[in-house]
């Protein structure tokens, strides 16, 4: 226990930065998988042969998605700094970096669904149609119940990603059990805080991989 007498010295802060990663994780979540949930359906069904076919409209979320993609995390930070102060009313802390979190997850997480949901077998889609199930039935009866399972596999992903940019958060102050790792463990040479980091890190992606295997495994069919 030597070894990692300083990690346990600051045993309160590691708590509190844990909790801080869970408060990002969890609303950065939540609006991130509502708004590209939202935006994902949107360009499935506008697609080209989509059952609400609408090439300009798709072309424009298309490349807003993509634009967004492409700008890095700490980029996204700087530039979307006004509207952070403008939402959150401040630019610093753990709920000022809850808003550049969803910016740069919301076009990832939509992808995801757009890619998950193109893989709904379009014969089920068509017999739905002929049928005479409206747009929103077809959504929810078929495009989602049928993608289910690559859509927890979808959320899975990007909630690993969104645990990897709340370490990026903390360069505007917003904490976390990753800017803990690279604030005070690799800044300061202090390797036990890096493990005990890991560690923790470790711990929240495998539990998010194992829901997400459990929730695919009763909902395959």
């Amino acid at each position: 226990m030597e070894y990692f007498s300083y990690a346990l010295s600051i045993k309160d802060r590691i708590f509190e930065d844990i909790g801080l990663t869970f408060y990002m994780l969890f609303l950065s979540a939540i609006f991130s998988g509502i708004f590209g949930l939202i935006i994902g359906v949107t360009l499935v069904v506008t697609n080209e042969g989509g059952i609400l076919e609408n090439k300009k409209l798709y072309s424009i979320l298309d490349k807003i998605t993509n634009l967004f993609r492409a700008v890095p995390f700490i980029i996204l930070l700087a530039v979307i700094s006004p509207l952070t102060n403008l939402i959150a009313g401040t630019r610093i802390g753990p709920t000022a970096a809850i808003v550049p979190l969803v910016f740069s997850c919301v076009p990832f997480f939509a992808k995801q669904v757009e890619q998950a949901l193109a893989e709904v077998d379009k014969g089920v889609i068509e017999a739905a149609e002929a049928m005479g199930n409206s747009p929103f039935e077809i959504i929810t009866a078929v495009y989602l119940r049928e993608g289910l399972p690559s859509l927890v596999r979808a959320s899975a992903i990007t909630l690993i990603s969104l645990l990897g940019l709340t370490a990026m958060a903390g360069t505007i102050g917003a904490g976390g059990i990753g800017n803990l790792a690279i604030a005070v463990g690799y800044n300061r040479y202090k390797n036990d805080v890096v493990i005990i980091s890991v560690i923790v890190i470790l711990i929240i992606v495998y539990a998010i991989q194992g829901i997400a295997n459990l929730i695919i495994k009763k909902t395959s069919h």
